[in-house]
């Protein structure tokens, strides 16, 4: 019935509206559909306000002219459940007693308008013209939606903001040519995406990609997993084994969470960025590999390289070609276009016909915060898919958390204020010596600006003093 419904909305806006008149007088039920029909709609009439519904849910009828006063159901009953049912759904309630205060009233609880008994023609002529109107606006608007999506789609990653279509222009121009890349940001902002997209658009996207997660593997699995191993070589090798860079050979490997790998590891890591051999696991014998890494972590690694838990050799060299992915909270303006890519993808996965999302769903998503980024996102969209029954998702669809943390501002924590830069800068800077223990050098190398440029921050703040007593302090303690 949906489907029907989608090839009438090609058709023609008003074979679209399909106007559903409920009342329980005949002689109204009458009137009104004689009224609409001469003004060029189709009209469906009936006094049963559970019929009414069904049409409503099916996506029969996107307007409703409904009595206030029915004996089974009243108006404003059959407007809540209505709404319930198909929260894009237009409900226009009628009543012989109308006020200006039930109007307001009315419009409060989510109907279009309330119209006085009997209905004026003229008024009747110019809702049903703007609603159609409205309706057919949005059904362009949706296709035009849909184009965008198709050309902002970039190898599977979707985004409009600044920020990723600086990250797409980048990506291209890396893809080109056989290097190492070190992919940056928060869990869950596509960082594999976004690995996949440069082996893809790279000169050996015929040839193998293999992705390894290295958190999810104590060392000894890891480096059989990476390089392989021999038969005999440990308790359990049964057989000879090929790792991962063999595997690869001639392609590209992606090692997610790199900065949870231990230092070990990281030296077997830099011995096959620099010469391009490895060993298996209880093998003397050495392979050239010709692989490309690819490299993702959460991490900040000039952070952990000063704290001595990575090789520095091994960041450097990892480092040459750096893309930071944005988190979602960064790029708030491509959650509209998110959402559509997703439904989309899910409609397809189950079956089902979501048209989107409603106003108030909307603007709930925009309010969140979004710890989890895009993967959490799309298992928003996913579950709500699963739960949704109308053609939109609402806020009762949404998870529980989301609902009653609407308001919380896009820092996700109860006691966030706004900040100027100047306030923000100070903040980082006080942190940062912190954890240096007032090594303003390194201080310098974690922040990513020059000594003289800390010290002229430090003075303008007001801790130039504080930073000398701290460093005099940390030095006398490392004497003693």
């Amino acid at each position: 019935m949906q489907v029907a419904t989608k090839n009438l909305e090609l058709i023609s806006p008003r074979a679209a509206l399909m106007p559903c008149i409920l009342d329980d007088d005949p002689a109204q039920l009458e009137l009104l559909t004689q009224q609409i029909a001469s003004l060029g709609f189709e009209a469906q009439a009936t006094s049963d306000p559970e019929q009414a519904l069904r049409l409503v849910k099916n996506g029969r009828s996107r307007l409703v002219l409904a009595d206030v006063h029915m004996p089974e159901m009243n108006g404003y009953q059959f407007l809540e459940r209505a709404i319930q049912a198909d929260p894009g759904v237009h409900v226009i309630l009628m009543s012989g007693d109308y006020t200006l205060e039930s109007a307001l009233d009315a419009i409060r609880k989510g109907a279009m308008d309330f119209l006085p008994k009997p209905v004026d023609r003229t008024r009747l002529k110019r809702i049903l013209d703007d609603t159609a109107a409205l309706h057919d606006q949005r059904r362009r608007v949706k296709a035009l939606e849909e184009q965008l999506l198709k050309d902002l789609e970039f190898h599977g990653i979707v985004g409009k903001s600044p920020a990723m279509l600086e990250v797409f222009d980048f990506a291209r121009k890396v893809a080109r040519h056989y290097t190492n890349v070190l992919l940056t940001g928060p869990t869950g902002a596509g960082k594999e995406l976004v690995a996949r997209a440069l082996h893809q658009i790279s000169p050996v996207s015929h040839q193998k990609l293999a992705v390894c997660n290295c958190s999810a593997l104590v060392d000894t699995l890891l480096e059989s997993q990476l390089f392989g191993h021999m038969r005999g070589a440990f308790t359990g090798a049964t057989d000879t084994r090929p790792g991962l860079f063999e595997y690869a050979n001639g392609g590209t490997v992606f090692l997610d969470e790199i900065g949870e790998t231990s230092l070990p590891m990281q030296a077997k890591l830099l011995r096959v960025i620099q010469n391009r051999e490895i060993q298996r696991v209880g093998s003397p014998e050495v392979r050239q590999v010709n692989v490309r890494l690819i490299a993702a972590t959460n991490r900040d690694l000039r952070a952990e390289v000063l704290a001595g838990r990575f090789r520095e050799d091994l960041y450097y060299r990892l480092s040459s070609i750096q893309i930071r992915i944005p988190s979602l909270a960064e790029r708030l303006e491509d959650v509209p276009l998110l959402v559509q890519y997703f439904l989309r993808k899910y409609n397809d996965a189950y079956g089902k016909n979501i048209a989107g999302l409603t106003r108030r769903a909307q603007a709930l998503m925009l309010q969140h915060a979004w710890p989890g980024n895009v993967r959490e996102l799309e298992n928003v969209v996913s579950s709500a898919s699963i739960t949704a029954t109308g053609d939109f998702i609402d806020i009762p669809d949404l998870p529980e958390q989301m609902q009653h943390r609407g308001g919380t501002p896009a820092g996700g924590r109860d006691d966030w204020r706004p900040l100027s830069l100047d306030e923000v800068r100070k903040q980082h800077i006080q942190r940062v010596l912190a954890m240096c223990k007032g090594n303003r050098l390194r201080a310098a190398q974690v922040l990513g600006i020059g000594r003289t440029s800390l010290y002229r921050y430090l003075k303008e703040d007001g801790f130039e003093q504080a930073a000398v007593r701290w460093t005099k302090s940390a030095s006398a303690a490392a004497g003693a």
